[in-house]
């Protein structure tokens, strides 16, 4: 897929390396055909990280897809520059009035504060209620997952006796096996989580409008979607590259935390070791279904109306 970005993003030298097709602002003007719109909510410390393993995610069908970057303007963000920021990201005052075709909310290293005690709660709860009549179709990922089930259906999230960190097996919904954000999935597959908090999945199991869709024996809910397919939420992190989880981890170890090694990551569970990487496949295939089936084959072809009336009627 064609990834439209602007010129000078950091994460564009870096997917041209792995041969992925990155389209600059100036030759996506001269190309007739309408991109999809997706804004990505980057609420990630690691902001130029974060980017790229998203970007990377969205690069593997012929579509062109136009990235608006957003972010927080009730937080300072402690990890990025300024001149970062006000060069690629836009805030919510700035495309409040625009819509868009999807719309990708991340994760956040928040999990054990309360929702409402979230400096940016106020502003990230107007983001998502703007979504519901702005973006045709929303994924949220880990955190962000945890904060729109909260928002959009009363669920809460509750605390673990541990850090949740490594790579855990899933297996899909028998009953859900049709729904296609799973075409493609096998029966079992891999995938990172990294979250001191969860929703369980008996509580998304009880809600009329949520369906379940796949779950960890180890780690728990994994993946469910509203009953309309407007809202799709990830508990883990599907985009992570190979060596995040470690990154964290040895983050944790410097600041004295003591984190247990991630799990199912190191061979023979060994930090000295370089970790193993095998869910990239199941996480290229969530993020192309989620994009064909959630937000090309069914969002308007005229962007002004996603998310609006006549697209909630469809």
């Amino acid at each position: 897929m064609p990834i439209r970005i602007p010129d000078a993003l950091p994460a564009t030298d870096l997917l041209a390396q792995e041969n992925i097709f990155v389209m600059t602002e100036y030759r996506a003007m001269h190309q007739d055909i309408r991109p999809l719109r997706v804004v990505l909510l980057n609420l990630m410390p690691t902001k130029v990280a974060t980017e790229t393993q998203i970007l990377r995610r969205l690069s593997n069908t012929p579509l062109q897809v136009e990235i608006t970057l957003l972010r927080m303007a009730s937080h300072a963000a402690k990890n990025v520059s300024e001149q970062h920021l006000d060069t690629f990201y836009r805030t919510f005052k700035q495309i409040e009035h625009e819509h868009f075709d999807g719309m990708i909310i991340t994760g956040a290293p928040v999990e054990r504060l309360e929702f409402e005690d979230v400096d940016y709660w106020p502003e990230l709860c107007q983001i998502m209620e703007w979504g519901a009549t702005h973006v045709h179709s929303t994924l949220h990922i880990c955190w962000g997952a945890q904060a729109g089930m909260f928002f959009h259906y009363g669920i809460q999230k509750h605390e673990l006796a541990q850090k949740m960190s490594g790579v855990f097996r899933h297996r899909r919904i028998v009953d859900k096996v049709t729904t296609p954000l799973l075409r493609g999935f096998d029966d079992m597959f891999w995938a990172p989580h990294s979250r001191y908090t969860e929703v369980r999945a008996a509580d998304i199991e009880a809600h009329p409008m949520l369906d379940l869709l796949a779950v960890s024996e180890e780690a728990g809910a994994y993946l469910a979607k509203s009953s309309d397919d407007r809202n799709i939420f990830v508990f883990g992190h599907p985009e992570y590259d190979r060596y995040t989880l470690g990154n964290e981890y040895e983050r944790d170890v410097a600041k004295g935390i003591f984190p247990q090694v991630p799990k199912h990551y190191y061979p023979h569970d060994d930090p000295a070791q370089p970790p193993y990487s095998f869910w990239r496949a199941h996480a290229q295939l969530l993020y192309t279904n989620w994009l064909n089936y959630y937000v090309y084959q069914t969002t308007p072809y005229d962007v002004r109306l996603a998310g609006g009336k006549e697209d909630r009627a469809l």
